[in-house]
């Protein structure tokens, strides 16, 4: 698909803890002719339904394959570490990975960090997702490392989050097939960035209201030819305050 080319709707797709509402909100505002399509996939999933031709574009989380997809970063987030309210950490505000050590790490299935980032000893299974790794927070077999929005979407009475000191981070970015690089993708990535309808990154721009020309000011006759800066005609200038002439030096 070239950039030449417009779909009738725009696919989205955004994995959990982002929130897109307020970009999706301009986007109905400036293309309401335009369908937005908004679903939320598995962090891992994203990727594949990029590449399969399922969504225009997503909001995911790096990283992802730069060979086959673009990604603009957009921000990154904390991480942080969900553990029981009665867990020994929550006795500190910041926790360290050797804090940690004797901690079995759950790292689920739709998690984008890699075991050798985590502290701690990992699960001899993966749970599925996230929501599967809280349970088994809360029933205290182990503790999860995730960015701070997954922490809080999960959010529990019985459990708590402290930020991780010296733990990866996760950036969140706008990707999309770099081969199919749409007219739709070009608007929805001048949202994302801020940019002004009229911007020439952006949306195509309106055409611009035709200008009628300036009135051209009427001189009086004999023209002005002649004439110095403070309106004399030559050797003598009126005095502003008593209107009577006088003589240049």
């Amino acid at each position: 698909m070239t950039g030449s080319e417009v779909s009738p709707s725009f696919r989205l797709v955004y994995v959990p803890g982002v929130m897109p509402d307020k970009w999706v909100r301009v986007w109905n505002e400036r293309l309401p002719d335009v369908p937005l399509t908004l679903t939320q996939v598995p962090a891992g999933t994203a990727q594949g339904l990029l590449l399969g031709g399922d969504a225009d574009a997503g909001l995911v989380r790096l990283p992802v394959d730069r060979t086959v997809l673009s990604a603009i970063p957009l921000y990154t987030e904390q991480t942080v570490v969900v553990v029981p309210k009665d867990h020994l950490v929550t006795a500190a505000d910041a926790v360290s990975p050797e804090d940690l050590a004797d901690d079995i790490v759950l790292h689920p299935l739709d998690d984008v960090l890699t075991w050798e980032s985590l502290p701690g000893r990992p699960a001899l299974e993966r749970p599925a997702t996230t929501a599967d790794a809280i349970e088994l927070v809360a029933a205290g077999i182990g503790v999860l490392v995730v960015p701070l929005s997954l922490a809080r979407l999960h959010h529990r009475k019985d459990l708590t989050h402290r930020p991780l000191e010296g733990a990866p981070e996760s950036s969140v970015a706008l990707s999309w097939p770099e081969a199919a690089t749409t007219d739709r993708v070009e608007d929805f990535i001048g949202i994302v960035r801020g940019r002004t309808v009229n911007s020439t990154r952006g949306r195509r721009q309106e055409p611009a209201r035709e200008r009628k020309p300036a009135a051209r000011r009427q001189q009086p006759a004999g023209g002005t030819a002649g004439r110095s800066r403070r309106g004399g005609t030559g050797g003598t200038a009126k005095n502003p305050r008593r209107g009577k002439p006088r003589r240049r030096s």
